[in-house]
């Protein structure tokens, strides 16, 4: 079992996790602290290809020569629109993606990944790939797989619940 043994309760805290203790009232806690620190390793990592957080995310969810509307796109990264429009603004400005208008509905904005797009978009894939080494090297391949498993359980719950609420 894990239990956060640290200077303070509060989640985000840093504290070291322990295969010992009650796990009870942990996850969430528990969930908001892999984030934050995730999220702040891979700020740190994508600055060397000139990202910000949220945009690697973005890429990922576009195909070379497939266009994508914006709101399907807020719909995959579970966020607004108006969101993604102002991430496509500096995409755009860095030639990583294209906006036009739908062919049918030009009300539409649509989006498409650039060559150059999705060069970076295989860089994104190669840092999320040494950060995934360093945090499978931790655990055997059955705790990673069932680690994996009940994440994505848990990513489809509340990704469900928050377009409900949406």
């Amino acid at each position: 079992m894990i239990d956060r043994q640290s200077h303070s309760d509060t989640p985000g805290s840093g504290g070291l996790l322990t295969l010992s203790g009650d796990v009870g009232d942990r996850m969430v806690p528990t969930l908001l602290s892999i984030a934050k620190s995730t999220r702040a390793f891979l700020t740190l990592m994508l600055t060397e290809i000139d990202l910000h957080p949220g945009q690697d995310q973005l890429l990922h969810r576009l195909e070379l020569g497939v266009p994508v509307s914006v709101s399907a796109l807020a719909d995959l990264l579970a966020v607004r629109p108006s969101t993604v429009s102002k991430m496509l603004d500096r995409l755009v400005e860095k030639r990583l993606v294209e906006r036009s208008a739908h062919r049918q509905d030009g009300r539409r904005t649509m989006v498409v990944l650039t060559p150059t797009g999705d060069e970076v978009k295989a860089q994104v894939k190669r840092i999320w790939g040494r950060l995934e080494a360093d945090l499978v090297s931790a655990l055997s391949t059955r705790e990673s797989d069932s680690l994996t498993r009940a994440l994505i359980q848990v990513d489809a719950l509340l990704t469900t619940k928050l377009r409900r609420l949406r």
